[in-house]
């Protein structure tokens, strides 16, 4: 897997003529794949391709910012999902600090699904 990830590390930073940003591009896809790990236990969909995070910042010291959401404010993981996500994006060891904010400004929708997502949900 270190092997792996240094080779990813390495293309990633072939596609950026500054290095800071290859670095943090590749940071980027390492948080949303440990992300890609959460699960909504009702739905069958990790919580990224579900459409549920809206946004992640990554600034100059590696401290992680994600804003998002929920499928439905009474949903019954609203006091522990955000804490999974922040848990996901710790798990990557060149990150210092992360911040979840819960938002509901979108409302979800199922336009925010990937195609995975709906592949999966059959709502194709």
């Amino acid at each position: 897997m270190f092997k792996l990830s240094r080779l990813m590390k390495a293309e990633k930073a072939e596609q950026f003529d500054d290095e800071h940003i290859a670095r943090q591009a590749w940071l980027k896809d390492e948080i949303i794949a440990a992300i890609r790990q959460v699960y909504d236990p009702e739905i069958p969909v990790n919580v990224y391709d579900l459409g549920l995070i809206y946004r992640l910042d990554i600034d100059e010291n590696n401290n992680v910012d994600i804003d998002m959401t929920l499928t439905s404010p009474a949903c019954p993981v609203a006091g522990s999902l955000p804490g999974l996500v922040e848990t996901a994006a710790r798990s990557k060891i060149e990150v210092n600090d992360v911040n979840v904010n819960l938002v509901w400004d979108p409302p979800w929708g199922k336009e925010r699904m990937s195609e995975e997502a709906l592949l999966a949900l059959d709502m194709y």
